[in-house]
């Protein structure tokens, strides 16, 4: 397991083994005992925690310090704010022993039997090998400057805020083993399924949850594992071979472009929070690693369920197959050229690199249209990454079109160009509006 884990590593560690030196030597450690962690396991751990985006959750908006905490995460039961986990020995965990690290990161309990919200996937870091985990302990400790910083405090009511039965919760709906390779798969795939399972923690925000927030599967076992779950009031697609939102219609290079740079060929583009997992997280990774990515996910087979389609052969101008034939399609034309056009075309075909296509875009034939309302009226941009085209901004439309107006453009180019998906209502504007308070 340990050559296996560090195969895929190569190439990937010389900027975070420079850093690591530096940091080292910074802090003094370079004349410590024969304890200290050298720089080439600090360096080890820097990329586990870029694969598991630590520092994406744990890092406050606007100008955080990095792994301080103070990141507010929406859950049912309220806001829950990531805590500090730089080694600040009074408000970090610069007191926890390897022993209190790894009881946190795979069972999510703190010193002192304190229970985690499942906000922190430690349902999915049990999964880390012990290779892995000790490596990102080393970095935590001795790559990661101490934060003497006291995130707001998490005040979820009762009975959501005793501590002793979110223990009770990881006892029963958990994972229990580290990711064990399938002997029949080979080594692409299973490094694909443990990133993806494990560090990656894909399933936190594609996988629905049931009716206890647990997900609804942790593995391809599972038929509901990664089919696209609303997070935030943000859409997650499916990651399995659906055509309509899923992954069906992207290859695997495009598919591991699209974790490199936000953008899947000329497919489709990243939105939402997916742009930020991609700057902080993905576009670190190794080619080698994001290639495994992509095969493992272009092996989950659909999930069958109800979505949107696509024929290619009515993709030309004026040419709609819709599921709604009383919208009359002129009213959403309309509002489309006049708006819309001028980035995304008549044909609906986009600018390649830059302003994604619509026809056949699997955000736009979701059957779920959380995410695309949100993007219509509040805007968005697409990521900035070392390796992608350059970030493209997208104008929010709250205060320029009425509910009434967004639901007719959109439900044009749903049924446009060879798109067929269902309409969009005025309340489903109005509803998605409300609840992001645009």
């Amino acid at each position: 397991m340990r050559s296996f884990m560090r195969g895929h590593m190569c190439g990937s560690l010389s900027l975070a083994r420079a850093v690591a030196v530096s940091l080292v030597m910074a802090t003094g450690l370079a004349d410590a005992s024969e304890q200290a962690p050298s720089p080439e396991l600090i360096a080890r751990g820097a990329y586990v925690a870029k694969v598991g985006d630590c520092a994406g959750c744990h890092t406050a908006p606007k100008g955080g310090a990095p792994y301080a905490g103070g990141l507010g995460v929406n859950s049912p039961f309220g806001t829950i704010y990531s805590s500090n986990i730089t080694p600040d020995p009074e408000l970090g965990i610069g007191k926890y022993s390897y022993e209190d690290f790894s009881r946190v990161m795979r069972k999510g309990v703190a010193p002192g039997n304190k229970g985690l919200y499942p906000a922190m996937p430690y349902t999915s870091f049990v999964k880390m090998s012990e290779d892995d985990m000790r490596a990102l302990y080393a970095f935590m400790m001795h790559g990661v400057p101490p934060v003497h910083y006291k995130p707001p405090p998490t005040d979820v009511p009762f009975p959501f805020n005793q501590r002793w039965a979110l223990r009770l919760w990881g006892a029963a709906m958990a994972p229990k083993d580290v990711f064990t390779p399938r002997p029949e798969r080979d080594a692409t795939w299973n490094r694909g399924a443990y990133l993806v399972q494990g560090l990656g923690h894909c399933g936190a925000c594609h996988t629905p949850r049931g009716a206890a927030y647990q997900e609804r599967g942790y593995d391809e076992s599972s038929k509901t594992y990664l089919s696209g779950s609303v997070n935030d009031n943000w859409y997650a697609l499916s990651l399995r071979a659906d055509p309509g939102s899923g992954l069906g219609r992207l290859s695997t290079q495009e598919v591991a472009s699209f974790l490199k740079t936000g953008h899947g060929g000329d497919k489709t583009i990243a939105l939402g929070t997916m742009v930020q997992t991609i700057e902080d997280s993905l576009q670190y990774l190794s080619d080698d690693d994001l290639t495994a990515i992509a095969t493992y996910l272009k092996t989950l087979p659909a999930t069958g369920a109800a979505d949107g389609t696509f024929d290619p052969s009515l993709a030309q101008p004026g040419r709609l197959k819709t599921r709604a034939p009383d919208v009359p399609p002129g009213q959403g034309a309309a509002v489309y050229a006049t708006f819309c056009a001028q980035c995304h075309l008549d044909t609906g075909q986009g600018v390649p690199k830059a302003f994604p296509k619509l026809a056949g875009n699997p955000a736009v034939i979701s059957e779920d249209t959380t995410s695309l309302i949100r993007l219509l009226v509040e805007g968005g941009n697409s990521p900035d990454t070392i390796h992608g085209p350059p970030r493209q901004n997208m104008p929010g439309f709250a205060g320029r079109l009425s509910d009434l107006q967004i639901g007719q453009v959109l439900t044009y180019i749903r049924s446009s160009w060879g798109n067929d998906a269902r309409p969009i209502t005025t309340n489903d504007v109005a509803s998605l509006r409300s609840n992001i308070h645009k």
